[in-house]
């Protein structure tokens, strides 16, 4: 069953969120996963939630996709994004 991550991410150091954005698609792709959506245009339709950066990611499943969070390779880049931007992530199993 495929599981995704959703992000929802404000960038507060562009310079430095640009290294994370060229560095983490090879590792991504490299767990199996591959963007759904990666910052277009995005509006909130129901409840009250600040909408900033959406990043939708897909994974063969949830095993792959805790793989890919808690892996060596992507460690080092969490604190990358944790330094320029203030985000949240959700896993969620899909259908």
């Amino acid at each position: 069953m495929p599981a995704y991550i959703i992000a929802n991410v404000e960038v507060t150091d562009p310079v430095a969120y640009e290294e994370y954005r060229n560095q983490v698609p090879a590792i991504i792709a490299a767990h199996g996963g591959r963007y759904l959506a990666r910052g277009g245009a995005a509006e909130v339709l129901e409840g009250d939630v600040a909408v900033n950066r959406l990043v939708i990611l897909e994974f063969p499943d949830m095993a792959r996709l805790k793989a890919f969070h808690t892996s060596a390779e992507y460690r080092p880049l969490i604190n990358l994004r944790n330094k320029s931007a203030k985000s949240s992530l959700m896993a969620v199993e899909g259908v």
